[in-house]
């Protein structure tokens, strides 16, 4: 019992616990590692799934309140069981390969694209200690294996034989990885103050207090940065406004358009759910990730104050989705490469500089902040005075000529 509260009141027991478990069973090093590997991944495997079904729910009632509307309310108390209820109708779906499709591409896109998040997930610490895989490379692994979901899309749009498919392939190609670009500078900026890439690693560099009560999240030390992060996750994440990889009245559905039963439920699922890892990711390296008070003394804390700060940037996504409007594609790619890339240099310039003058670490946190917030209001002033002037050119263009009767 003693032993089972400890590991209660700190998770990141319970690996050395099992491995000494299996030991005492008889088997042997290599055989128990490997053992508690299989578990940990399927353990990992449920955990995204179930989440997943709270996920769909929790965002179909959040934007039905932001959009005045009701949400799902009739399968099980407050529509609980609606997911359930898509799901088993999704499975009686008949399973549908359009003539002319390569067969191999247009079944393993769907894969593809769920791999990517389960390979993603394995490097988010949700306690202290409490990660599945602590890769000192760790923010480079997210960034190679966040590519395979427009892989996976890419594959899916080629491979349908449709053009309205083929056409959101290559949307997803020029829309994730240029908006990667700005989203992997940020991070950049981050590892300048951390020096390590490793996220538990990161999530511990935050516990520091600047003047003995400021928390030292580097979305405190840099904001513009964790500014251009969340809309770079708003694209990644394939949501409003950046939404046009499935625009319904441009590409009817885009690159899953001709999938259907459980094919389509897999990239419903990794829509949802990389949503989620990319908020749990804005919290690691930018909110302190499991850091809060009295982590220390109680350290299954840090699982609750992670899940609280995923879930409010989480929200976040949901209110932006819910209530912007969709843009142009020249739009959406004009934002990133004109006025993102060059904000996120900015950071980083900013990171490299003022992080290594010859001041105390107040000082310094002081001075990038600040810079930081000038920065985002000087960028913010720069683009409205750009749409104001839009605006006023297009109130004093001459008018279309009237035929005179």
């Amino acid at each position: 019992m003693g032993q089972l509260l400890e590991i209660i009141k700190d998770p990141a027991q319970l690996g050395p616990w099992f491995h000494n478990l299996l030991l005492s069973l008889g088997l042997s090093a290599e055989l128990a590692s490997l053992v508690g590997d299989v578990i940990g991944v399927l353990l990992l495997l449920i955990m995204v799934l179930t989440s997943a079904i709270f996920l769909i729910w929790g965002e179909r009632k959040i934007a039905a309140r932001l959009q005045d509307r009701v949400g799902p309310n009739r399968a099980g108390p407050y529509g609980l069981l609606q997911t359930m209820a898509d799901i088993v109708k999704l499975l009686t779906k008949e399973d549908v390969t359009p003539a002319g499709a390569d067969r191999v591409s247009f079944n393993l896109a769907p894969a593809l694209s769920v791999m990517q998040i389960i390979m993603v997930a394995a490097i988010i610490p949700i306690g202290a200690g409490v990660v599945a895989v602590g890769l000192n490379v760790g923010l480079l692994y997210f960034v190679a294996f966040s590519g395979l979901a427009a892989m996976g899309a890419l594959m899916a749009g080629w491979s349908s034989n449709n053009k309205y498919a083929l056409l959101g392939g290559f949307r997803v190609v020029a829309q994730l990885l240029s908006y990667e670009i700005p989203l992997i500078f940020t991070l950049l900026a981050v590892v300048l103050l951390s020096g390590t890439m490793n996220t538990n690693s990161l999530a511990e560099a935050q516990g520091v207090r600047y003047f003995g009560f400021i928390p030292g999240w580097y979305g405190l030390l840099m904001p513009f940065a964790f500014v251009i992060f969340f809309v770079a996750a708003l694209a990644e994440g394939e949501r409003a406004p950046f939404d046009l990889l499935e625009a319904e009245s441009e590409i009817v559905a885009g690159f899953n358009i001709e999938y259907s039963g459980m094919k389509f439920a897999w990239f419903f699922l990794q829509f949802f759910v990389n949503s989620l890892i990319l908020s749990a990711l804005a919290a690691t390296v930018f909110l302190g990730g499991w850091q809060g008070p009295f982590v220390d003394q109680i350290p299954v804390l840090g699982i609750v104050y992670f899940s609280i700060k995923t879930l409010l940037v989480l929200f976040a996504l949901m209110w932006v989705r819910a209530t912007y409007p969709r843009l142009r594609i020249d739009q959406m790619m004009g934002f990133c490469w004109k006025v993102l890339v060059p904000a996120a240099l900015v950071t980083v310039l900013l990171a490299a500089v003022i992080w290594k003058l010859p001041v105390s670490e107040n000082i310094r946190a002081v001075l990038l902040s600040g810079a930081n917030i000038v920065a985002l209001v000087a960028t913010l002033g720069i683009i409205g005075a750009q749409l104001r002037k839009r605006v006023q050119r297009r109130q004093t263009a001459t008018p279309a000529a009237t035929v005179q009767v």
